[in-house]
């Protein structure tokens, strides 16, 4: 652990951990909605709406913390690209689920449905990590696991592109606007879990620094 002089403002660990919460419980109602039924994906959708509202409040008081803060308990960038990249995670699991509201998609490629399941293993990896930076401890195992969930994120990925873009022979083929829609939905989830591996990497790369 790097020695300090001077102590240091430990109310940003909390903040952290509240921000990893809100994201599980948004990765978990964007499951839900991925599962029901049409006219139940509204409200399902409202519902990841107020949880990217409640990160958003997190993130400002985090921002707010760091400006009248003058011994930080790790470097004022890395406290920055933190509150910024789980935010970046909400904003893009929110985006998928109102994409599916307002495409008024009324089914979903199977794969969508695995794409959410490793975004929500990937946000309780996250949440159990968070605590942990108060003390820089077991926090390898988080970073290598999230890294591991990006590959099988990308590996989903590419199979539903395959599926969307070069259907089966004796499948039959989907109309266009269809196919964009899917694909859209498809590349914000993938931009989900590029988001939570950015969460790991700054968290591996704080750890290293403070090591």
């Amino acid at each position: 652990m790097a020695f300090r002089l001077s102590p240091h403002e430990r109310g940003f660990y909390p903040l952290f951990t509240r921000s990893a919460e809100n994201i599980a419980t948004a990765a978990d109602l964007l499951a839900e909605l991925v599962a029901a039924a049409p006219e139940e994906r509204a409200a399902l959708a409202a519902r990841v709406k107020d949880a990217e509202h409640a990160g958003d409040e997190v993130t400002h008081e985090i921002m707010v913390k760091l400006n009248q803060t003058f011994v930080t308990p790790f470097d004022r960038e890395d406290i920055y690209r933190l509150a910024s990249s789980l935010d970046d995670v909400l904003d893009e699991m929110e985006e998928a689920a109102d994409r599916i509201v307002l495409y008024r998609v009324s089914h979903l490629p199977a794969g969508i449905a695995k794409q959410v399941a490793v975004l929500q293993r990937a946000a309780t990896a996250t949440a159990e990590a968070m605590p942990k930076l108060e003390k820089m401890a077991k926090l390898q195992e988080y970073w290598i696991h999230v890294n591991s969930l990006e590959d099988e994120a990308d590996a989903v990925y590419r199979d539903l592109l395959g599926d969307l873009l070069a259907p089966a022979e004796g499948t039959t083929p989907l109309d266009v606007l269809t196919v964009l829609k899917h694909k859209e939905i498809v590349e914000i989830l993938e931009n989900a879990a590029d988001a939570f591996e950015t969460v790991a990497n700054t968290v591996e790369s704080i750890a290293v620094k403070e090591s």
